[in-house]
Parts: structure tokens; C-alpha cells; sequence
């Protein structure tokens, strides 16, 4: 059981923690929108590459094993 002791560390720990949210600079909507965009088309740009480089091995392994 929870002594009171106790519970205020809890409740002061999630009031501190509650502050510091409220001091981060948050992103924009546009700013978070165009971050997304970039991500999304970098994980495009590497899936592709890591799709082309796979395949590419993967005939290699066939031509040296057959």
C-alpha cells in the first residue's frame, strides 16, 4: 500500500513533468506536415534502394550457386 509519503512523490512528479510539457516549443501544423513529407520520402527513397540492392544479390547468389 501506498504510504502518503509516497503518493506525493508521485503527484509532484507528474505535476514537474505536466510543467515541462508546457515549456516545449512545439512544432507548427506546416512544420510537423512538411517533417512527415520529408520521412515518408526518404523511407521511399531507401526502401527502393534496399529493394534494387536485395534483388541484385539475390541474382548474384543464383549465378554463383547454379
Amino acid at each position: 500500500m501506498a504510504t502518503p509519503k509516497t503518493g506525493n512523490r508521485v503527484q509532484n512528479f507528474f505535476k514537474a513533468r505536466w510543467g515541462e510539457l508546457n515549456n516545449v516549443t512545439w512544432p507548427t501544423q506546416k512544420q510537423a506536415v512538411h517533417s512527415m513529407i520529408l520521412v515518408l520520402s526518404i523511407m521511399l527513397i531507401v526502401g527502393i534502394f534496399l529493394g534494387f540492392v536485395d534483388a541484385t544479390l539475390s541474382e548474384v547468389v543464383l549465378y554463383l550457386i547454379g
